[in-house]
């Protein structure tokens, strides 16, 4: 896969393509589901597949309080991994700036979508609005599809129980904790990665901690950082059961099995002691539920 910054850079190479857009947070079975779209497309026109990413997402850049924002599921590195895999053939990291952000929906179309990605089709949403102030929508590039040549095809939705996919009802779903929900939303397990620091404990939950190619049962305490920084600040803390090594520094990938416990006060260490003992107890039991599903 390609990885492209500036929609000309494309058009000096190809001879157009079929495209979506999105902020594909998660990437869940949504995004999957209208990447096999965008594929198939392509496929039947001949042309390559390529996926518009916006980056930093809109609200980001326009909000004065980071830390109001929805918690990111993906950062951009995760993201155009997980596109890659579905076997997208270029990715486009459509930076949302104040340049981007009070250009036309008029020019919008013509300067990314038709003079610089030369599209044969588009996919979106027939909620998808762009454009300066979110001026343009689904009927306008369907009446520009017609004048310049391109045509307008709305995404697919994916439901589980009469519900659409989305980032927010993953992040739902983290929020309460409940991992297996978000694994069937995703597609995967849940993961972050993080570098084994000691932080602010939130929770303990069970986990695998993936060294190499090797899964690592793990109790995993999250926290954050006591300011909000660019990345949100947070932090893991990883407890690696029977394993000997020096890990601080490392950067591991935290797959979610279940969550143990939230977070508790302790009126002395020794409580706290007994406390994570009988976490550790809970997770290895966890573990071994979880090896036999």
């Amino acid at each position: 896969m390609i990885v492209i910054d500036d929609p000309n850079t494309f058009s000096q190479h190809q001879q157009g393509c079929v495209a979506t857009i999105g902020k594909f947070d998660g990437v869940h079975l949504g995004h999957q589901l209208i990447l096999d779209q965008l594929k198939q497309k392509a496929e039947a026109l001949n042309l390559p597949a390529l996926a518009i990413v916006i980056e930093p997402h809109p609200e980001e850049f326009f909000t004065s309080d980071p830390g109001a924002c929805p918690a990111r599921l993906s950062l951009i590195d995760e993201k155009l991994a997980l596109i890659e895999s579905f076997g997208v053939d270029f990715v486009l990291v459509l930076r949302f700036d104040k340049q981007l952000s009070e250009l036309s929906a008029e020019a919008y179309i013509r300067d990314i979508l038709v003079d610089g990605l030369g599209i044969a089709a588009f996919i979106v949403g027939d909620d998808f609005k762009f454009g300066n102030k979110r001026g343009g929508d689904f009927a306008l590039l369907k009446r520009e599809g017609a004048a310049h040549g391109f045509e307008v095809l709305e995404s697919a939705a994916y439901e589980r129980n009469g519900q659409r996919i989305s980032s927010t009802y993953v992040r739902d779903s983290l929020q309460a904790g409940d991992f297996a929900l978000a694994e069937q939303l995703l597609g995967r397990k849940y993961t972050i990665k993080g570098e084994v620091i000691k932080g602010q404990q939130l929770g303990v939950f069970a986990c695998y901690a993936r060294l190499d190619d090797v899964l690592l049962p793990a109790a995993v305490n999250i926290g954050f950082r006591p300011t909000v920084q660019a990345e949100g600040g947070a932090l893991l803390e990883a407890h690696l059961l029977d394993f000997r090594g020096d890990l601080y520094g490392e950067t591991l990938e935290i797959v979610f099995i279940a969550k143990v416990r939230d977070e508790m006060k302790f009126e002395s260490l020794d409580a706290l002691k007994h406390q994570l003992e009988e976490d550790i107890a809970r997770v290895r039991e966890l573990i071994i539920s979880h090896s036999r599903d």
